[in-house]
């Protein structure tokens, strides 16, 4: 392994992030305002977005799961009463009725849940102007003053050009409790229902080629704008949390950490499913001597992740192939196979397929790395929002974003054993929060190419997944697995205990 990463030497951050650096400072630097909890402490690393108004949705907690069991039952009996029904037509109308009864009481205990009473600080209680101009004149009488609006209905209209921002995204964003509320709206029940569902149950491979390919090949000048020289679209790691680092060190510091726990060796054969535009398919083999290969479905990335491996030297031993994982060849095995944030395109329906022919793939004593993101268990309201408007707008067809439970469970049933599990949303955030100040810095150049439009998208996207992350609704998990197999030598993976050395105070 070389000590010096290698240096971008395609896309560049463009100059004019560095111009936003003192306003974001300025946002990074913010007191929060009005903390009532004595508890409460303020995010002690400079590297962190810290919140402003750390106000808590309500969510599953208030949600009654004894009143939902009560409807689900319920309802099919009135109508069994109602219109006299036999004992066998009520089970089928119950069976019938319990997905729409349980939709149903979730999309009005969105409109009527109250915020939980248990908070570290208090709203503000500006009025809505404070924040946000309403152009639309049927939208401006009916929110206004002290009324919030609802989330799903600002940032539609906001994209619609009917809203603007009284200042920055982030800032405004972080107390957003102060002027938005996060029901279920019709419209966003109509989207789950016709588009966010039939994806979930169907995830064939002209769906996925489509979606990916309108997502990934609107333009590499469009990704650079945010992500930087590197052009790693997934988190990046914190390395040293006492200092601010830059996007391209956090990168660093998360190829490097893949590496290593993946124990990759020259010579190791090494796959990277859904690997963008390649940057760790030669990073690796720059830096390990791996003989790696990327897969994508993007046309764009495919070239770039080739020329950048001929720039870079590796051009020999890393290639990134334009295809459809389901159409990886399996043989030969792989040594090392890495999966960064591209399972979640694989669907809830797949899931275990695609495990399964993972393990195919993988020699019996290799590694898997899977880095996915996902969600809390313990939901709240603003996090169904900010799911589904990731789904619409952001990452169409990633439905396998779930909690970590589930994703432990579909490892575990596909044979695999789970070595190592890190949740890593804090160093989500802090990545995220550096692609929001490249973004912010290259808003003309976006707007003038790509629209007004794309832009607000991408802002929204960028400023509230920031404290998303942050705060947990949605994190990403770092997994190392390998097949769970009698003869696998579980003592090559084996680590000092954290404290390994240091005095006990008993001798």
């Amino acid at each position: 392994m070389t000590s010096d990463s290698p240096e971008p030497t395609a896309v560049s951050a463009p100059a004019e992030s560095q111009q936003q650096q003192p306003k974001q400072q300025q946002l990074k630097q913010q007191q929060p305002l009005a903390w009532t909890h004595k508890a409460a402490r303020a995010f002690s690393s400079p590297t962190i977005y810290p919140p402003t108004l750390p106000y808590e949705c309500g969510g599953a907690r208030e949600y009654s799961s004894y009143l939902l069991y009560a409807l689900i039952l319920g309802v099919p009996y009135m109508l069994k009463r109602i219109f006299g029904f036999s004992l066998g037509t009520y089970f089928v109308l119950t069976a019938i009725l319990a997905l729409p009864i349980g939709g149903l009481s979730l999309l009005a205990h969105s409109w009527i849940v109250s915020a939980p009473t248990e908070q570290i600080c208090a709203l503000p209680n500006e009025p809505l102007e404070s924040y946000i101009t309403i152009l639309d004149k049927e939208l401006k009488a009916k929110y206004h003053g002290g009324s919030k609006i609802p989330m799903e209905l600002f940032f539609e209209s906001y994209f619609d050009g009917d809203i603007d921002l009284n200042g920055d995204a982030l800032t405004i964003f972080e107390k957003r409790y102060d002027w938005a509320f996060f029901p279920i709206t019709i419209r966003v029940a109509k989207f789950f229902v016709l588009q966010w569902i039939p994806e979930l149950l169907w995830h064939s491979k002209k769906q996925d080629e489509t979606q990916v390919r309108d997502h990934y090949d609107r333009g590499d000048d469009f990704y650079a704008a945010f992500l930087g020289g590197r052009m790693v679209y997934t988190s990046g790691l914190v390395g040293d949390p006492s200092k601010r680092e830059t996007l391209e060190e956090l990168q660093d510091n998360k190829m490097r950490d893949v590496c290593e726990r993946m124990q990759m060796r020259p010579g190791d054969r090494h796959l990277d499913i859904g690997c963008g535009w390649g940057t760790l398919v030669s990073f690796a083999a720059k830096n390990y001597g791996t003989e790696s290969v990327g897969v994508t479905l993007g046309r764009n990335q495919t070239a770039f992740g080739n020329q950048r491996a001929a720039q870079w030297g590796v051009g020999d031993s890393a290639r990134v192939l334009c295809m459809d994982y389901r159409d990886i060849p399996r043989r030969p095995r792989y040594h090392r196979i890495t999966c960064l944030e591209m399972a979640e395109h694989v669907g809830v329906r797949k899931f275990q397929e695609f495990l399964l022919q993972v393990r195919d793939m993988l020699e019996d004593d290799g590694l898997f790395y899977l880095q996915i993101a996902g969600l809390r268990g313990a939901w709240q309201y603003e996090d169904f929002s900010w799911g589904l408007f990731m789904a619409k707008y952001i990452f169409p067809g990633a439905d396998a974003s779930c909690p970590l439970n589930w994703v432990i469970g579909q490892l575990e049933t596909a044979g695999f054993e789970v070595r190592t599990t890190e949740t890593i949303g804090v160093h989500y955030s802090v990545t995220l929060g550096r692609w929001y100040e490249n973004w912010m810095g290259n808003k003309e150049q976006i707007m003038k190419k790509y629209g007004k439009r794309w832009f607000r998208i991408w802002e929204i996207f960028l400023a509230w997944s920031i404290i998303i992350a942050r705060q947990g609704s949605s994190t990403c998990y770092q997994i190392l697995a390998h097949k769970n197999r009698n003869a696998f030598d579980r003592s090559a993976l084996m680590r000092q205990p954290i404290g390994y050395g240091m005095s006990s105070g008993s001798g």
